[in-house]
This record gives C-alpha cells, sequence and structure tokens, in this order.
C-alpha cells in the first residue's frame, strides 16, 4: 500500500485506454484516493463509471484547461473535498489536426498558439492554482513522448509542444523544489489511445516500436501507470525534474542492429552479414 493515506487529482482520463487512467487505477491499488475531472458533459457521462471503479466517491469535477474559471473551481472542489491533496497527474496535451500533418511549416500561428495553451501552459496554470492546497513533500507529474527531443514522422506541432513541456518541468521542479514539491513526466512509448488516434500511421508506428525496441514489445498503461506510480510515491522522494522513459528502451536506438524482411528474416545486420 504505497500511496494509503495520499490524495490526489487525476486530469485528462478520456476512458479505460488512457495512460491516466492507467496510473489513476496503479495508485489506487496501492491505496490512494483520488478525483478525476472531466472536459465536457459529454465525457461527464462517460467518466462516470470509470469514477467509480476509481472510488473516487462522487469526485468527477469540471475542468476545461482553457477556462481560468474551471482551474479555479476545481481548487475549490478539492480544498472542500480533501483540504490538502498529495499529488496531480496532468495528462492533456492538444493540437489541431492541421498542426499534425501536412508541412511543418505551414502551421498556423492560431494552431501553434492553441497546442502552447492546452498541452503546456495548462500545467503550468494548474500547479500555480493547486500550488497552496498541496501537501509538503507532493508530487506533480505530467506525460511527455520521444517526439519533443526527436523528429517523428506526423508529430510536427505536438513534438514542440512536447519539447516545450518537458523544459517546463525542469523550471517548476526548480521553482516549487524549495517548497518540498517536486515535479517530473514519463515519456511513455506508443500507445493506442484515443488521443493516438490523430496521429496518421500510428498502426505503422505501433509496429516499428515494437520491432526496434530492445524489449521487443510496446508499452502498456499497466507498465506506465505502475512507473507512475512510483513518481507519486514517497518511493521517489529524491526525484524531481526528470523525464522518465517507459518505452520498452525505443529511445536509447540509434539505429537497429537488424532489419527483418516480411518473414522475420534479417537482411541487414550491423556486422555486414545478411
Amino acid at each position: 500500500m504505497l500511496m494509503e493515506g495520499k490524495k490526489g487529482i487525476v486530469l485528462g482520463i478520456a476512458n479505460k485506454k488512457s495512460i491516466a487512467f492507467g496510473i489513476a487505477n496503479a495508485c489506487r491499488e496501492q491505496g490512494a484516493q483520488m478525483a478525476i475531472t472531466f472536459l465536457n458533459e459529454r465525457f461527464e457521462q462517460k467518466l462516470a463509471p470509470i469514477a467509480d471503479d476509481l472510488e473516487c466517491d462522487g469526485r468527477l469535477y469540471p475542468c476545461d484547461v482553457s477556462k481560468p474559471e474551471e482551474i479555479k473551481a476545481l481548487r475549490a472542489s478539492l480544498e472542500k473535498d480533501f483540504g490538502k491533496i498529495d499529488f496531480i497527474v496532468h495528462s492533456i496535451a492538444f493540437a489541431p489536426k492541421e498542426g499534425l500533418e501536412g508541412r511543418f511549416s505551414d502551421i498556423s500561428k492560431e494552431s501553434f498558439n492553441i497546442a502552447m495553451d492546452i498541452s503546456v501552459f495548462s500545467l503550468i496554470e494548474v500547479a500555480k492554482e493547486l500550488k497552496p492546497i498541496l501537501s509538503d513533500n507532493a508530487s506533480i507529474l505530467t506525460l511527455t513522448y520521444l517526439g519533443g527531443v526527436q523528429y517523428i514522422p506526423n508529430y510536427n506541432l505536438m513534438g514542440v509542444a512536447k519539447a516545450a513541456l518537458e523544459m517546463t518541468v525542469k523550471y517548476l521542479a526548480e521553482d516549487f523544489g524549495k517548497d518540498g514539491i517536486r515535479v517530473n513526466a514519463i515519456s511513455a512509448g506508443p500507445i493506442k489511445t484515443l488521443a493516438a488516434a490523430g496521429i496518421d500511421d500510428f498502426s505503422f508506428m505501433l509496429k516499428w516500436n515494437a520491432a526496434h525496441a530492445p524489449l521487443k514489445q510496446n508499452v502498456t498503461i499497466h507498465q506506465v501507470g505502475n512507473s507512475g506510480m512510483y513518481l507519486l510515491s514517497d518511493l521517489s522522494s529524491g526525484v524531481t525534474g526528470e523525464i522518465h522513459y517507459v518505452d520498452c528502451g525505443y529511445n536509447i536506438m540509434g539505429m537497429p542492429a537488424t532489419v527483418e524482411d516480411e518473414n522475420g528474416k534479417a537482411k541487414l545486420a550491423w556486422n555486414g552479414e545478411s
């Protein structure tokens, strides 16, 4: 029961395939109490049974991070129901469709601003607004992806947003560290989520990652959930400002050791044999 006695908020669950759900469920299994948020009425109906599964006891709050008044209302609800909280999970990102396709240089300023506001500034705004109700050893966790540090086809604008998010984690970690609050990010490998559905050729990305990651498989929300629980628990009390990769090792690969044909036979090997 590594999270027993801890209370927190999880923003960004869309369904049970969401990475945020994997983290929330791992925390619940380890004894945490939590609240979750929904974007609008349509999501409220979908998330009600998930809130029950996570034993939220009715703590399902509206929070559209593009509306500062809803973030303020979220703080009031959390303070009323919990008093202080011990963790925040921020799993929110968005870019207009045109920002994920075509030439990167054709992205509009409007799309750029939307992506940065929702995917990056929302972490700053949520952290700042909820800081007065955070416990002395609280932990904040957000979600990023390899496309923030390396070029990934069809990721485009979201890659730039993730790069900004990762630096935001580091600056917030220094800013909040003097108050004993830790800020980290998980960089998860590709997972078939609702958000991933907006990325072209995502099925190929899954196959490519599974073929070339050292563990020869794709990561699951259960695996990411356990890593998230670790970063939110006291087990990681000396860890802050980190980008923690949970991607079956894919991020370490400069180039694959072998490339296989459709029959699984190596047609190119690092030692030159084929």
